[in-house]
């Protein structure tokens, strides 16, 4: 749910607003000869600005209206990688909503609650129930970014709300759909689910009309245009009652992957864990980070994670939003197989809005200077993270908790699921509590080829979720035959097992999906009782725990009940149980690490060597660090950094885009930032300069350290390119 904001720049005497006309003059920064592997990108409305000015190797220009082609060129001329994203299910598409796309009013197919209130995103930008003529209208706004010269197009957020599901153009599609006369969803778990279904389906054919779309202008065009989905996790939109395709995406022709929307706003969603609903944004992170990367694995598609320096909330302060900045940035570098990073939504309004200093106080500031040279050292670091050396310590490994799109279909009356989707986060959090990084693992993808090679232990419940479709339970069962152990979590309670689906239509008459896998597993548990024995299934095992999963989320005891059970069927696995305070993974030179609040009680993990924390601005040498509880760390470890032969200066860190100029190694980088900020370059060097210069004047401050031989140099950023020499 992004907010878009604008507004100015004050820091250091300068003031910046919107640029110049698109056809000014500028100096394009030297092509980075890395930036076609697009490791950072960020997402902006505005044409190019010195505060916009991330200096990442893609900018999203958001919106497909009829100024597109004058903001594109802005950032262009600038030397980005150019993508367009627009909204999939709002934006400013009233051209549409009112007829003067095709003479017809589209109104009725604004989603529309069961009191008749259009659901809008902020005045007349509804959100839509998708008519199939509204994949055409989208399409004009896409080919005018094709024109723009756009190489990739991002059609963000397919959001159905669950308490949508009344306007006319929804009742003529479920007509279509099931061929049978609407029912309001609120009025049974059967109407519910069925709404939930045809919600689904609709925005996967919206976005499968835009992708066959550009296709065919690649085959006329001979281009290689690229079509991605940015949408929040598949935890987030059932924890906020939303409906969208998800994992299903992948399967469309043409979908070349996601960026995962994950960022304080999503995951400081209070959950519930030991019977107290409280933010645990770490944590929570963690796990929309692990879901959105398990839609991806095995496909073949790719994945960006997002990281916001902010949030869409105004009212928090600089201090809120850096720590939660600092735990999603760190929850999303503990998922080693992802290094593609959006380093920002919105830069203007992080370089450019004000907020509260630190609350309780009415008076906004604009960002602390330590905090932009922060953001920017860590946005450009991030470039730096596709690592082939990785090395965990933290607790046992290889186990999963099993997650199906249909997680959000249960989520609306009459009978919603656990308002706090503690039949996930009862199985999830006492996991990650003991230090275990556990994964989200995507139901929908169980079929594909070694999706569960990696995991030894899954945990499984249909409450609140439903298989959707038989197929999902054959790999399943192979998995355990070949040693795996699944722990099944379920009083067979839930009333949308009722619903009509495939475990009671076609010929199968199951009561509920568990019995269809029960079956095929060959075992046939007694109907009622305490929990049960393991039973041995081929090379591995099932654990059948008639309870509500809800309930591990309702105490400490059971909390600690769930660990147990984890811990016996590791045992049966094979794997050596162990439980940490903390999850620290190293990437080649770079240690990331978070300490963990409410968790096993034993002394903090202490990283020793030569260590420089990005989150500290003046970059300082360490060679001690506790990770304490709720710590969060990202660090660069100098003794593992490759050494270079003949050893010359070379960057370690800094805060603004530092690009060596060729046939000068180590004397001389481009450099390039947000206006108006403070920069700082670390630099190793093995003999103090006799000079620095910028731009041929010795104007930087710098010092030298001879023991460490580390030479730092502070400058104001400016948003065009400057040459930084060093001389001896």
């Amino acid at each position: 749910m992004k907010m878009l904001f604008g507004g100015f720049l004050v820091l250091g005497g300068a003031a910046w607003g919107v640029p110049g006309a698109a056809g000014e003059e500028v100096p394009a920064f030297p092509v980075d000869p890395l930036a076609v592997e697009e490791r950072t990108s960020f997402q902006t409305s505005k044409a190019w600005s010195p505060l916009g000015n991330l200096r990442s190797d893609v900018a999203m220009v958001y919106g497909i209206d009829a100024g597109l082609p004058e903001r594109l060129k802005t950032w262009q001329a600038r030397g980005y990688r150019t993508h367009v994203m627009t909204g999939v299910s709002w934006g400013q598409y009233q051209d549409y909503l009112y007829g003067r796309f095709d003479g017809v009013n589209h109104e009725d197919n604004a989603q529309t609650d069961r009191f008749g209130k259009k659901i809008s995103h902020g005045g007349d930008v509804y959100y839509m129930c998708p008519a199939e003529n509204f994949g055409q209208y989208l399409c004009v706004g896409v080919q005018r970014a094709l024109d723009a010269g756009a190489e990739a197009i991002h059609l963000e957020e397919p959001e159905f709300w669950d308490r949508a599901g009344y306007s006319e153009g929804f009742k003529r599609e479920w007509q279509a759909y099931y061929k049978e006369p609407w029912q309001a969803p609120h009025s049974s778990v059967d109407a519910r689910w069925r709404a939930s279904k045809l919600k689904y389906y609709l925005y996967r054919r919206a976005l499968q009309q835009v992708f066959s779309y550009v296709q065919a202008s690649n085959q006329k065009t001979g281009r290689q245009v690229r079509c991605y989905v940015p949408t929040h996790s598949l935890i987030n939109y059932a924890q906020w009652c939303i409906v969208s395709p998800e994992s299903s995406l992948a399967q469309l022709e043409g979908c070349d992957g996601y960026i995962a929307q994950v960022w304080t706003g999503t995951s400081r969603s209070p959950n519930r864990s030991r019977g107290e609903v409280k933010e645990r944004t770490f944590e929570t992170a963690f796990l929309e980070y692990g879901a959105m990367y398990n839609m991806v694995r095995s496909t073949g598609r790719r994945v960006w994670f997002l990281n916001d320096p902010i949030e869409d909330n105004p009212d928090h302060d600089w201090v809120d939003y850096q720590k939660n900045w600092e735990s999603t940035l760190v929850a999303s570098l503990l998922h080693p197989e992802v290094s593609q990073y959006e380093v920002a939504p919105w830069p203007e309004r992080i370089f450019g809005e004000k907020y509260p200093r630190q609350l309780p106080q009415e008076q906004r500031h604009a960002i602390p200077p330590a905090y932009a040279t922060e953001l920017q050292t860590v946005m450009h670091a991030l470039a730096e993270m596709k690592q082939p050396n990785v090395q965990w310590d933290c607790g046992t490994r290889g186990i999963g908790v099993l997650i199906s799109d249909s997680l959000m279909f249960q989520r609306g009356e009459p009978t919603p699921s656990d308002p706090h989707l503690s039949n996930f986060y009862g199985l999830a959090m006492p996991l990650v509590k003991r230090g275990l990084p556990v994964t989200p693992v995507q139901l929908e993808n169980v079929p594909l080829r070694d999706y569960l090679k990696a995991f030894r232990v899954l945990l499984l419940t249909y409450q609140g979720q439903k298989p959707l479709s038989p197929g999902v339970h054959a790999p399943l069962v192979q998995w355990v035959k070949d040693g795996g152990v699944l722990i099944f979590v379920d009083d067979d309670r839930d009333p949308y097992l009722q619903v009509r689906e495939w475990w009671n239509t076609g010929g199968l008459h199951y009561s509920t999906p568990r019995h269809h896998l029960f079956a095929a597993l060959g075992w046939a548990p007694p109907a009622a009782g305490q929990e049960l024995a393991p039973q041995k299934i081929g090379q591995g095992a099932v654990m059948l725990v008639p309870e509500s999963p809800v309930r591990f989320a309702g105490s400490l005891e059971a909390d600690q009940r769930l660990a147990e059970m984890v811990r016996r069927a590791a045992a049966l696995a094979g794997l050596t149980w162990q439980e940490t305070n903390h999850l620290v993974l190293r990437r080649g030179p770079w240690l990331i690490a978070a300490g963990l609040e409410d968790s096993i009680g034993a002394p903090s993990t202490v990283l020793t060597g030569r260590l420089i924390n990005l989150f500290d601005p003046a970059l300082a040498l360490q060679t001690r660090i506790e990770v304490k509880p709720a710590a969060r760390f990202l660090l660069l470890d100098l003794d593992a950094v490759k050494p270079l032969t003949p050893p010359v200066p070379r960057v370690l860190a800094s805060a603004c885009k530092a690009l060596p100029v060729p046939g000068e190694p180590g004397q001389a980088w481009t450099v390039e930032g947000v206006g108006d900020t403070p920069a700082i370059v670390l630099l190793s060097c093995p003999q103090a300069p006799r000079k620095v210069t910028l731009e041929g004047t010795p104007d930087p401050l710098f010092e030298y350290d001879g023991p460490s031989q580390l030479l730092r140099i502070r400058f104001l950023n400016t948003a065009g390119p400057r040459r930084l020499a060093l001389e001896f």
